[in-house]
């Protein structure tokens, strides 16, 4: 399945990603230089997103991600992590597709607005920066969706509502640059449904959040 394939294909970017900082950093300090139980920092980035099941593909819509984080260490170089964030998340399409013979969607567009709970596992190589994995849950705070089709089309939206809930699966990595100040790259995906009743014919009935996540997050040691 296509959500699979962009799993497999992180894992491969990310594994190249940490073998090179190893090499790279030798036999550096792993974690932190005076270790802490606790420590947080700040995180501010884009979500690139789309929503599988509604027959538009490709990262075409932006969304802002921002929030705080909080690490807590459980071993030397393993560390838990949680964030609260806001986080945009949806899809976007601004081409002509066929919706039924004669009729076409000229565009097409999801908001989704979350608050966003991630907790993951972190496993720190040398030099600070770590690989993690782990869950999170949004709440929906806000959605909005347009359909414009030629020849016009009329859909009562209100009547297909999207889920207050998402659970995601979540794999990222932070890259560390300078004192506190790291590169985030997370790749996440709805474990359940975020919406089973759609318009009728023009998207598949189980549609999912589909997102990359690229961020700068500051560490205050």
């Amino acid at each position: 399945m296509k959500q699979y394939k962009y799993i497999n294909i992180f894992l491969v970017l990310l594994s190249v990603l940490f073998f090179e900082i190893n090499n790279c950093y030798g036999q550096d300090k792993y974690f932190l230089e005076t270790p802490k139980t606790f420590y947080g920092g700040l995180l501010i980035g884009t979500n690139f997103t789309q929503v599988d099941g509604d027959d538009f593909a490709g990262y075409d819509k932006t969304g802002l991600n921002v929030g705080a984080i909080v690490y807590t260490t459980l071993d030397e170089n393993v560390a838990a992590s949680m964030e609260i964030l806001y986080s945009q998340k949806g899809s976007e399409a601004h081409y002509a597709q066929i919706l039924q013979p004669g009729i076409y969607f000229t565009n097409y567009g999801i908001k989704l607005n979350y608050a966003e709970i991630p907790i993951m596992i972190n496993y720190f190589v040398k030099h600070k920066s770590n690989v993690g994995a782990g869950l999170s849950y949004s709440r929906l705070a806000n959605s909005s969706e347009y359909i414009t089709t030629s020849p016009p089309q009329y859909f009562d939206l209100n009547k297909y509502p999207f889920k207050k809930d998402d659970l995601n699966l979540l794999l990222g990595g932070n890259v560390h640059f300078w004192k506190g100040l790291y590169l985030n790259i997370r790749f996440q995906y709805s474990l359940l449904s975020i919406r089973d009743k759609i318009p009728q014919d023009y998207a598949k009935a189980s549609q999912y959040n589909n997102l990359w996540v690229i961020r700068l997050m500051y560490l205050f040691y």
